[in-house]
């Protein structure tokens, strides 16, 4: 099995930062994608960065310049570091892999629990 636990969300003013993390662990044979995701209440799910295991890098335009996603291979962990954090980027932070578990085998898409990036005065 597979878990992905991300940690590092909270209540944070306008302008100020917050970095999250998540660290993948179980029966792990290869990470693809990594990335994060964010749900505000009555929206849909999307996208705010990825990272390649190659480490190439794509940002959802409205964080471009703010956020920054980056990886760790060796430690299976990826953190998302969040400047001059608005009001609008209140919601549940979700970490996502793409791991595949064996030689051989697809890659899967894991899902962590989520964390919540409040920002607000």
């Amino acid at each position: 099995q597979v878990q992905l636990v991300e940690s590092g969300g909270g209540l944070v003013q306008p302008g100020g930062s917050l970095r999250l993390s998540c660290a993948a662990s179980g029966s792990i044979f290869r990470i693809n994608a990594m990335g994060w995701y964010r749900q505000a209440p009555g929206k849909q799910r999307e996208l705010v960065a990825a990272v390649t295991s190659g480490g190439s890098r794509n940002y959802a335009d409205s964080v471009k310049g703010r956020f920054t996603i980056d990886r760790d291979n060796a430690a299976n962990t990826v953190y998302l570091q969040m400047n001059s954090l608005k009001p609008e980027d209140t919601a549940v932070y979700l970490c996502n892999a793409d791991i595949q578990t064996r030689w051989g085998y697809p890659a899967q898409q894991h899902w962590g629990q989520g964390t919540q990036v409040t920002v607000s005065s």
